[in-house]
């Protein structure tokens, strides 16, 4: 009985230090592409490169093509920064993953046969890792220190 529960107090450490690190890895990842794409290229020139300059004689309306343009250097950026925090993961963490869907259709509709295996398929299989792991494991992140707290002030 006592080996089972010395296991699995290493197993909670491991998912804990695993969640950390794919955690960190991820946000960061996102939080230097929204920056460059924020701060160096610009929302707008980001718009108007890869949105409106590849996309724009699609079916796509060009309204829709300018909001994501603009809009998506500030998503990755915001959500990194939040993965880099620990705050509101899951959250951030389903908002990539709606933003790789929609960076997934873009390069498949440029190219059918888009080769998933770069960039896209790194970043889904982390966020889905932080998606199914338990986000209670994560002490290294608010999150977890704002359910904390919030329990002692309920148990209060």
């Amino acid at each position: 009985m006592k080996a089972n529960t010395a296991m699995l107090q290493v197993q909670r450490s491991n998912w804990k230090m695993a969640r950390l690190i794919v955690r960190g890895i991820l946000g960061v990842l996102f939080l230097m592409a929204g920056f460059w794409k924020v701060f160096t290229l610009t929302p707008t020139v980001h718009a108007q490169q890869f949105f409106i300059g590849w996309y724009g004689d699609s079916w796509i309306p060009h309204w829709l093509l300018w909001t994501l343009g603009v809009s998506i250097p500030y998503l990755e950026f915001t959500a990194g920064v939040l993965l880099c925090l620990g705050l509101r993961v899951r959250d951030s963490a389903f908002a990539l993953g709606l933003l790789l869907i929609v960076t997934t259709y873009g390069h498949a509709l440029r190219d059918p046969l888009f080769n998933i295996d770069g960039h896209t398929f790194t970043r889904l299989s982390l966020i889905l890792f932080l998606l199914v792991t338990p986000g209670g494991a994560d002490w290294m992140s608010l999150d977890y220190w704002i359910a904390r707290r919030n329990t002692r002030r309920r148990r209060d």
